[in-house]
Parts: C-alpha cells; sequence; structure tokens
C-alpha cells in the first residue's frame, strides 16, 4: 500500500486494540446499492482464540441501518483517536502547516445478536468496561427496566476479517520535532474539547 505513507500506517494490532478501547465511540457505515448508513456507536472489542477477533454493539431498532446488520453484511467502523492542527511554529525547524491524528478503520462481516439475554449482558459488559471510577455503577441485569431494553434496541457482532490504522503523529520529523508536536496535540486536544463545550453551553 502506498498511501497513507509507510510512517503513517500503525502496523501493530496491539495498538489498534487500545485506540478502540481508549475511543470507543465509532461511526460505522454500511451501504445498499447507491444509500449510504452511517449511524456513530460506541463497540467493544473482543478478542478470540481464532481470527481478529469481533466489535461488539447495539442500536436502536428503527435505525433504518438495523437491516444492513445482519447475515453477514459488510460494514465499516472508524475510530477517532486524538486529532488537532499543527502550526509550523510548533517545530523547531522549517516546516509547513499540518494536520495530525489517529484513526482506526475496521472492516467486517456483520450478524445481528437475536438472544436478548445476550443482547443486555453485552451492555452490562460494555457499562463495566467504560465505567473507570473506584465505585462503578454496574447495570443489573435482572432489573425489569434493564431488560425492557431488549424490546427497544438491536444487538450485533462485527467480525473483523481487516484493519487499518492511520496514525499521523509526525513521525519523519526529528525526535525534537515529534516530541514538540506530540505536547501540541496533547494541549490542544484538551483545549480544544473545553472551549467548544464551553461555547455550545454557554458557560
Amino acid at each position: 500500500m502506498n498511501y497513507p505513507p509507510k510512517h503513517h500506517q500503525e502496523t501493530d494490532f496491539e495498538n489498534v486494540i487500545e485506540t478502540i478501547k481508549k475511543y470507543p465511540l465509532a461511526t460505522l457505515i454500511s451501504a445498499k446499492d447507491s444509500e449510504i448508513f452511517t449511524t456513530h456507536v460506541p463497540l467493544m472489542y473482543q478478542a478470540s482464540d481464532d481470527g481478529l477477533g469481533c466489535l461488539i454493539g447495539h442500536i436502536d431498532k428503527f435505525n433504518p441501518q438495523v437491516t444492513l446488520l445482519q447475515e453477514n453484511i459488510p460494514a465499516q467502523a472508524i475510530f477517532h483517536g486524538p486529532d488537532c492542527y499543527i502550526s509550523p511554529k510548533v517545530y523547531s525547524t522549517t516546516q509547513l502547516p499540518t494536520w495530525n491524528y489517529v484513526k482506526v478503520h475496521i472492516t467486517g462481516n456483520v450478524t445481528r445478536i437475536d438472544n436478548a439475554d445476550k443482547v443486555i449482558q453485552s451492555i452490562a459488559d460494555m457499562t463495566a468496561f467504560l465505567e473507570t471510577s473506584d465505585a462503578p455503577y454496574v447495570l443489573d441485569t435482572k432489573n425489569t427496566r434493564v431488560q425492557s431494553l431488549a424490546d427497544y434496541i438491536v444487538g450485533f457482532k462485527l467480525e473483523i476479517t481487516s484493519w487499518e490504522g492511520k496514525f499521523k503523529l509526525s513521525q519523519d520529523k526529528s525526535s525534537k520535532d515529534k516530541q514538540l508536536a506530540k505536547e501540541a496535540l496533547q494541549q490542544e486536544s484538551r483545549k480544544d474539547i473545553t472551549d467548544f463545550m464551553n461555547t455550545l453551553l454557554g458557560t
């Protein structure tokens, strides 16, 4: 593959998995004829003894993309890591403006999870994974309100057939410039979300 350049191609699948775990909200894409279907949904990675593993998720049963999340129909999930504009002023050497980012593209075949108990358990597993506090919330799968979720959502599994990691992090620059770009990405990612939320919420 000539694009992206080799120094922007992530070759370690473990780094891809870590990106998925750290940034689980994916853009799930399906296609039928000339129509594209897109849903933003958190997905949880599940390893397997053979193959590349799978992604587990669920969506609203009234979402039109539901019809394509079954019978091994192909789909792609894009995971979005940190990104930001890198000004030439960041570097210690003369450079051009650019944008650094971490993206993961996962392609696979989707099957529906028809068993209601398995769907509810997958939600409990995802909740447990996403809860990071010292006293995490635990989803009670026996709760009638929780069990009623199975009437409104559809669970699915995307069996991974291929993956691509696009990690554009100034790898082609000097060690000093790579470090400066890394620091800029860390700072701007935090500042950007704070400023953006303040604007949206008027605070």
